[in-house]
């Protein structure tokens, strides 16, 4: 393969990811039962914090049952650092793992490099069109795929029932109400509750309030030709800030709020200091039992414009490649196949995450299982550049949103944002 260039850090230094033979050491010549992949080890790095060990016990087994003779190997990754990580091991043609789970907002740096193999054919056998569609937008590029949704965290809505109840505020069924009840609520505070907050948003929850944007309508960037052009002060978008500006002075008292404490928001909820949550699944299992036993929660995805269509969200997630360098590329594609299975897709669902597979996120534990697979059908992820997620991202969106929070011009930020896109993600 051709020699090609990551841009990584603040600094955008450039790092040369070198990527020739898939494979270079010598292969196992046992028959691997099957006539199929030879016996081997493929090793498989993924994230702290995704697969839970239970998880990761009953992966391994399933590949050992389903291939014998060989065996799967997980190492636990640090998200701190792993950038760097990748860019030095897939580069390697003895260092590489054969699988890798990799951020949804990291994919497009890695795929459009050359680190991961081509594994369009692999769709249909993976899940084909009930895969996560966005993130399998993610990893295509010039029509292959080159990793598929490993799982992703669907955000909606956790709302207090009792206080909707009390303050006389039906469900809202398009934005535009959802915006209202939010501030309706934060003016009725139903139980007098001191800085009670009709929902709890903040600058810092870049990926919370980016999902209110998505479902008002904003986009960050699109593509024209070959370049990439910022989207923040197109009308749609400026009206979709402007919506933004009005929730963060009226709807909740927590816009500058700290990343220590939206690291625990959802205990402002189970305090009943705010009514409103927007949360990935697994809050869910945060949120009070006695609340849940009271029927005292409730959970929608975030409307769009249309009463009954969820609105645009992001997911956050991860996808997982098959490493160029893979030193077992077809036996580790075998445990691709063993990752998108009934069994493990299942499993993923029950721990809070809905699957890569979008056809077993019924199985996502409570109320929001029911309503996961339609939030992730119609989520969006922020701009398929190689250059976000590494030389652009939280802080910059942290930045932004904090201007909007403490009542700056909309349309200045919007376009002094632009300017800061454009120069990013054209580089």
């Amino acid at each position: 393969m051709k020699f090609r260039t990551i841009l990584a850090g603040a600094a955008a230094a450039s790092v040369v990811l070198t990527l020739t033979a898939c494979s270079s050491s010598t292969p196992d010549t046992t028959a691997n039962g099957d006539g199929g992949a030879e016996a081997g080890t493929v090793r498989m790095w993924v994230m702290e914090g995704s697969l839970s060990e239970e998880s990761q016990k009953y992966l391994t087994e399933e590949f050992a049952k389903q291939n014998p003779g060989s065996e799967l190997k997980i190492e636990v990754q640090q998200w701190d650092g792993i950038v760097s990580k990748l860019q030095t091991s897939l580069a390697s043609k003895n260092e590489s793992p054969d699988l890798v789970e990799i951020g949804n907002t990291q994919t497009t740096t890695f795929t459009t490099v050359g680190a991961f193999a081509d594994v369009t054919d692999l769709k249909q056998k993976l899940g084909g069109d009930d895969l996560i569609p966005s993130f399998v937008d993610a990893s295509t590029v010039d029509g292959k795929i080159y990793a598929y949704p490993f799982y992703a965290g669907a955000r909606g809505v956790y709302y207090r029932t009792d206080l909707f109840e009390a303050a006389g505020i039906e469900v809202p069924r398009t934005i535009g109400e959802f915006d209202d009840a939010v501030v309706a609520l934060q003016k009725a505070n139903p139980e007098a509750v001191e800085d009670f907050s009709g929902m709890y948003l903040a600058a810092v929850d870049v990926h919370g309030v980016g999902s209110y944007l998505f479902a008002h309508g904003f986009e960050y960037a699109k593509k024209d030709g070959d370049k990439w052009v910022g989207q923040a002060s197109s009308s749609e978008s400026i009206a979709a800030l402007e919506a933004l500006q009005k929730t963060f002075t009226e709807g909740t008292t927590y816009a500058l709020d700290s990343q220590a404490g939206q690291k625990a928001f959802e205990r402002y909820f189970n305090e009943s200091t705010t009514g409103v949550l927007i949360g990935t699944g697994n809050i869910g299992t945060k949120i009070d039992q006695k609340l849940w036993d009271e029927k005292k929660v409730g959970v929608m995805a975030i409307p769009s414009d249309e009463a009954g269509v969820p609105g645009a969200t992001f997911a956050g997630g991860s996808n997982i490649g098959l490493a160029a360098n893979a030193q077992q590329p077809e036996l580790a594609k075998k445990a691709l196949e063993t990752i998108f299975s009934e069994g493990f897709q299942t499993r993923l669902a029950e721990e809070g995450w809905v699957p890569g597979n979008t056809a077993y996120s019924d199985a996502v534990s409570g109320p929001f299982g029911e309503i996961a697979g339609d939030i992730i059908t119609n989520s969006k992820l922020t701009p398929n550049s190689p250059e976000w997620g590494v030389t652009f991202g939280g802080a910059q969106l942290t930045e932004f949103f904090t201007r909007i929070a403490k009542g700056e011009d909309v349309v200045a930020v919007a376009k002094a944002f632009d300017e800061q896109l454009d120069a990013a993600l054209n580089k």
